[in-house]
């Protein structure tokens, strides 16, 4: 009863990681740095191999995906702004998590499927087009903003997670929901 009382009452939660500023810098940046590589390394490596199933299984599933972290991240907007914080870490948690699985499902998805042109034509490939590259590049910086928003909440810094979040939360709504368009748009397409 008393965490639910701490929880309208909007106490803050105690740090759940040691504060280690250099080996957060570091593990963040590696971490960054080898998933960068390694989706735009692999991304451009087909794998011809039999399945027995739809390839682009993946590609749904990334879509699904990336509408479970966007609605973890609307949930723990509002569970922030009603000092729910214990819901808060626990639904980006999830958020982290289900990004996690996204990135094996896309990198799957890429491998056996290699690239897939856009079909359309006219405005909408424009449009297309503009969501595609703001998706792709802010998917490409996002990760590190994650990981130090992350750090500074877990180790209950949180007036620098609150100021990291007001830029990396935006971002990463914006790619989870445009992952979500651009597979609605690219779909019809896939052979």
């Amino acid at each position: 009863m008393s965490s639910y009382r701490e929880h309208r009452r909007g106490k803050a939660l105690p740090p759940a990681i040691e504060k280690n500023d250099k080996l957060a810098y570091i593990l963040i940046f590696l971490v960054s740095i080898i998933v960068f590589v390694a989706v735009a390394f692999l991304s451009r490596i087909e794998v011809n191999v039999n399945l027995g199933f739809d390839k682009h299984i993946f590609a749904r599933l990334n879509a699904l995906i990336n509408t479970f972290v966007a609605l973890f991240l609307l949930g723990a907007l509002f569970a922030v702004k009603d000092k729910r914080y214990r819901t808060h870490k626990k639904l980006m948690m999830w958020a982290i998590g289900f990004s996690v699985v996204f990135l094996v499902s896309y990198i799957c998805h890429h491998l056996f499927t290699g690239e897939t042109s856009y079909g359309g034509s006219g405005l909408i490939k424009l449009v297309y087009y503009f969501i595609l590259i703001t998706h792709i590049v802010l998917a490409g910086i996002i990760l590190p903003f994650i990981l130090f928003t992350a750090y500074r909440g877990l180790t209950a810094e949180f007036h620098k997670h609150k100021k990291l979040a007001r830029i990396t939360w935006p971002l990463w709504f914006y790619v989870a929901v445009t992952g979500v368009i651009v597979y609605i748009m690219i779909s019809p397409y896939y052979s």
